[in-house]
């Protein structure tokens, strides 16, 4: 098979190589994918680069957890009609050496989820990492209906699809951009925006929840962490995903005597059940079009550097895709 991988970290365009491995073959309780397209996340490169003083978890490693494509091959105790049928996949390379960024990949059965057919390939290979993520955000301390929901970042992978999901789920939903010229770029049918460059952007959210927001759905805790304080209900919870500070500071006894709740997510460690349970709502929202995805730039496999470098530099507005010749 035609495949991408890395055998050291390093720079994308130092370090990615293209070129023919073995097919592989699933082994029992798993089934193998031909992959059409394949999704880049910032953890993909993270891994690469070895963010954080990581090391390789493997001699050689196919990047990407996410894509979609259609199964063509089962292992045993595997219902063979699963043959043929079109799927989006996630978790590839979590605990895994080899990815999404081949012909073909290798995964445990559940996690290559049924794709409805009037959905795009390309849709599904952007449910992954950022929408498990963002299901795990929104409903990990219950459900949201009725609830005010702050979503931060929410032009970002994850932010959008939180909102989305709150919405679907009948929240009401806030959410923040960083600039004022972004505000346009989200649908008032899903939140309310507010732009965190105005000189009042806690007064702004309170002018929706006037006793405070139930949930915060947070990607940069420690540049928010007096405005999510300033803006939290009593008994809110705020579940963070990210931070651009290593030892990131919080007002913690406003935040006590408020009985705020402080969520940490690491998405490659949700509990079994809970990933099974967002790809099941990931699909039912996406079927019914409660979901959307911006797509950014698409590369072929040939320029997946160029991907890494994308994501790398941030990826603007849109999904970053690898698509895999077939």
């Amino acid at each position: 098979m035609l495949a991408s991988w890395y055998d050291a970290q390093g720079p994308a365009a130092d370090v990615l190589h293209v070129g023919e491995l073995p097919d592989p073959v699933p082994g029992p309780g798993e089934v193998r994918v031909r992959v059409t397209v394949s999704g880049v996340n910032p953890g993909d490169t993270k891994k690469r680069r070895g963010w954080l003083g990581s090391s390789m978890s493997f001699p050689r490693v196919i990047p990407h957890s996410d894509g979609a494509g259609v199964i063509d091959a089962v292992g045993a105790g595997v219902d063979v009609h699963r043959v043929g049928q079109r799927v989006w996949v996630y978790g590839a390379q979590s605990y895994r050496p080899f990815g999404t960024a081949a012909q073909y990949t290798v995964v445990p059965d559940h996690q290559a989820v049924p794709l409805p057919d009037h959905l795009s390939d390309e849709l599904g290979a952007s449910l992954g990492i950022p929408g498990i993520t963002a299901h795990r955000a929104v409903f990990a301390d219950g459900p949201v209906d009725g609830q005010l929901v702050l979503v931060h970042g929410v032009l970002g992978g994850v932010g959008s699809l939180a909102a989305q999901l709150a919405h679907w789920a009948g929240a009401t939903v806030i959410a923040t951009v960083r600039r004022t010229a972004d505000l346009d770029h989200v649908d008032p049918a899903v939140a309310h925006a507010i732009a965190l460059d105005t000189g009042e952007p806690a007064a702004a959210i309170r002018s929706y929840a006037p006793r405070g927001v139930d949930r915060i759905i947070e990607v940069a805790l420690s540049d928010n962490a007096d405005l999510d304080n300033a803006v939290a209900a009593n008994n809110a919870v705020i579940a963070a995903y990210a931070t651009r500070s290593d030892r990131t500071e919080i007002p913690f006894w406003p935040l006590l005597f408020n009985n705020v709740t402080l969520r940490l997510l690491g998405s490659d460690d949700f509990p079994a059940e809970a990933r099974r349970q967002a790809a099941r709502d990931l699909t039912s929202a996406a079927a019914v079009g409660a979901l959307t995805v911006a797509v950014g730039d698409r590369h072929p496999l040939d320029d997946i550097a160029k991907a890494h470098d994308r994501v790398d530099a941030g990826g603007g507005h849109g999904r970053i895709l690898v698509t895999i010749p077939q």
